[in-house]
């Protein structure tokens, strides 16, 4: 686990020279196909060296939740314990990882009559207003959620409608079954954050080289997605999305998109400080390899 930028792809490659592991991707981008360049997906020759489970499994038009992955997370696992060898699972999407090992809380399905009703409540009031209303009814995920993000609102409104209950009471609920693995969290931190934000202005510069404004004109010109749907709210995708628009200049999608990379790192730091079991190791480290090699031959005694 780590945040964005912080080498978690190049480490879960090395290990695999290393160990018999099997490699599953948990990252909320990398599932849909056609989102390669601003999603920082592996390459071609390196997926066929180290093939990556649940890379490239949906369209960006579907969804995909926490729960999906849970389940396709879960098989994969299984698939590669069968074949006798260790699951490794790598990304920075930390709800996956919760949701993997902790379970979800059983919430109702979407239902497309409540999602017009709440849509065409929006288009009166706005999605602020809807906002200013979920604070009046479930005030703990009110604080969580911010006032533009319309996709949490109404999801957050749609399990009241439905349930009669509040999103935040349903989410305290029961857990599932417990996690059958045993589990050894490996946490890139880093010490000192100035190389990671180097690394991120120097990453999405090279997005722009290698053509991320085409990739996102290629996804515009299918006529079916939008900015608002799960995938193209990626880092990246949506400040291309607006540039595209006509809403900025070039120089602007570049301060945006660097910014809101740092912005989503902080927050997977914050979330992985949270992970009081994990083993942290800082990816500046020159011996970085090594300590995360002890780690895993140590936890399962391999060699």
């Amino acid at each position: 686990m780590g945040p964005t930028a912080s080498g978690k792809t190049a480490l879960a490659c090395a290990l695999s020279e290393r160990f018999p592991l099997g490699l599953i991707s948990v990252d909320s981008a990398l599932v849909y196909r056609g989102l390669d360049i601003g999603a920082a997906k592996p390459d071609a020759a390196t997926l066929a060296r180290y093939p990556h489970a649940l890379i490239d499994i949906r369209d960006p038009g579907e969804p995909y939740s926490a729960a999906d992955f849970s389940a396709d997370a879960q098989a994969a696992m299984q698939r590669i314990g069968s074949a006798g060898r260790i699951p490794l699972l790598v990304g920075g999407t930390g709800l996956y990882f919760r949701a993997l090992q902790r379970g979800l809380s059983s919430l109702p399905d979407a239902d497309a009559g409540v999602r017009a009703q709440l849509a065409e409540q929006a288009a009166v009031i706005g999605w602020e207003g809807m906002h200013r209303r979920l604070a009046e009814l479930d005030p703990p995920a009110a604080a969580r959620i911010k006032p533009g993000d319309a996709q949490r609102i109404q999801r957050a409104l749609e399990v009241i409608a439905l349930t009669g209950q509040t999103l935040s009471a349903q989410q305290q609920g029961g857990r599932g079954a417990p996690f059958p693995w045993r589990v050894l969290k490996l946490a890139l931190l880093p010490q000192d954050r100035a190389p990671l934000h180097a690394r991120i202005a120097q990453r999405f510069d090279g997005m722009l080289r290698d053509g991320l404004l085409d990739e996102v004109r290629a996804l515009r010109q299918r006529g079916d997605l939008s900015p608002d749907l799960p995938a193209l709210r990626a880092v990246g995708y949506r400040q291309a999305w607006e540039h595209l628009d006509g809403r900025y200049d070039a120089a602007e999608l570049r301060n945006r998109g660097i910014f809101a990379t740092r912005q989503l790192a902080k927050r997977q730091i914050t979330w992985l400080r949270s992970e009081l079991d994990a083993r942290v190791l800082d990816p500046e480290r020159s011996d970085l390899l090594s300590r995360a090699a002890d780690a895993v031959g140590w936890f399962f005694g391999v060699k």
